[in-house]
């Protein structure tokens, strides 16, 4: 039996853990609540390291990374990219990759990114020697069991977790030991216009329904109106604490699910303390890694599979741009493709892209006739169906041109329909009613 004093015998400082890091290494870093900030710290301070490619999703807590002075030594390739990275790829030096969140376990395991080092944050072993890579299991798991070495934090707070979520403590080759909090993501304040847009997604949402949703007002809006359906489940990529009392209220029972019957499926977290108390050894949640979460075939399977994903700005034909801001990287393609497709095809399914109606204190419509200059199209207008803002909700499918525009100025912000009207009729010839006209679900 493996005993506590016999594993920590073993730890090392974090300075010595990432000495067997080498120039030009390929390193993966743990993301989100799981960022291993000690090792990314004092893989920073290594002054002594040129030109290490660094691999991540979004990370939490530290950004040392990016700081100036790593510049030369450490260069970041977002797969994500969370805000402490955009400053960075947009002045050029750090860099972005564009690819479904599905994939990006299969860039590791083909050896299309041949990694030399996983740079993770485990929880503590059990008594067989197993850690678990509690709150993120994403893309990690894949880098766990491709990457050359295994390098780890190990977190005596990190919860343990279930499903596909074990990493041997025989395969790190080196770790420290930690005690601390995880960097905690607080819920988002909502307005009125993220509360009408729960409303009305929230209506959309049928008892036995599949969920996905991810995090933030407009997500959180929508579950704090959920709790008089039945029966619905998860299966989703990620999810936050407004889950929880659906979870604790038996909203959710996953009762009606195909795959993974009466588990709550995701691939990470991203919350406070009581979301991380809740997960921990709960064995009706289970963490998978997103090359199954986020398979499309899997997806379809569920029944009503009802995918709520956020846009940054859509055009009049249904093109939904959600990684960039003109040329800016903001984010990344992520899994919003891999849900709108499988909702799609669910019997039942509903695909919603939701969005505020303006940005910048209401000075810009984000329903436009034409997206900015180097707009990323996330979803083509093909793929698209319903797109909800606080002035209605529409269904794409099915509809031509002419319609998709009129039906979209119709949730436009009244400031710019007008406009919206004039723009589309010089574009595309059409004359319609829709710039005086809303439409609600």
């Amino acid at each position: 039996m493996r005993t506590e004093a016999n594993w920590r015998a073993r730890a090392e400082t974090p300075e010595d853990v990432v000495g067997r890091i080498s120039s030009g290494d390929r390193v993966f870093l743990h993301g989100a609540c799981a960022t291993p900030v000690p090792l990314i710290d004092a893989l920073a301070a290594r002054e002594d390291l040129q030109s290490v490619q660094l691999y991540h999703l979004h990370t939490a807590g530290s950004h040392s990374f990016m700081a100036p002075s790593a510049r030369g030594r450490l260069h970041s390739n977002s797969l994500f990219a969370g805000p402490g990275c955009r400053k960075a790829i947009a002045e050029g030096w750090a860099d972005a990759l564009p690819i479904f969140l599905s994939e990006i376990p299969w860039l590791f395991k083909t050896g299309e990114v041949p990694l030399d080092v996983a740079l993770l944050q485990l929880s503590p072993p059990d008594v067989h020697g197993n850690c678990t890579l509690g709150t993120s299991v994403d893309t990690a798991m894949a880098a766990a069991d491709h990457a050359r070495i295994v390098l780890a934090e190990i977190n005596m707070r990190m919860p343990r977790t279930h499903g596909h979520t074990v990493v041997p403590l025989s395969r790190v080759s080196a770790f420290c030991v930690t005690d601390r909090a995880l960097a905690e993501a607080e819920p988002c304040a909502q307005t009125e216009v993220e509360a009408r847009i729960g409303e009305l997604i929230a209506d959309l949402v049928e008892d036995g329904a599949t969920l996905q949703l991810g995090i933030g007002a407009i997500p959180d809006a929508v579950l704090a109106r959920l709790s008089n359906k039945h029966d619905l489940g998860v299966h989703t990529e990620m999810f936050s604490d407004g889950l929880v009392p659906l979870l604790e209220g038996g909203v959710i029972t996953n009762r009606l699910k195909e795959v993974h019957r009466f588990r709550t499926v995701t691939s990470f977290v991203s919350g406070t303390q009581m979301l991380f108390d809740h997960v921990h050894e709960n064995m009706r949640i289970e963490f998978h890694p997103c090359d199954r979460t986020n398979d499309t075939k899997l997806i379809s399977m569920n029944p009503k599979v009802t995918a709520i994903n956020s846009a940054l700005e859509i055009d009049l034909s249904g093109q939904v741009c959600a990684d960039s801001i003109g040329h800016h990287i903001y984010s990344g393609i992520g899994g919003q493709m891999d849900f709108i497709r499988g909702a799609a095809r669910s019997k039942g399914g509903k695909p919603i892209i939701a969005l505020r109606s303006t940005a910048m204190g209401g000075q810009v419509s984000r329903i436009v006739s034409t997206l900015r200059p180097g707009a990323g199209v996330v979803t083509t207008r093909g793929h698209v169906r319903w797109v909800v803002s606080e002035y209605g909700a529409v269904n794409l499918w099915g509809k031509t041109l002419r319609e998709r525009a009129e039906l979209l100025i119709g949730i436009a912000h009244p400031d710019f329909r007008a406009e919206l009207a004039r723009e589309i009729r010089e574009i595309r010839h059409f004359d319609l009613a829709a710039a005086h006209a809303g439409h609600e679900a």
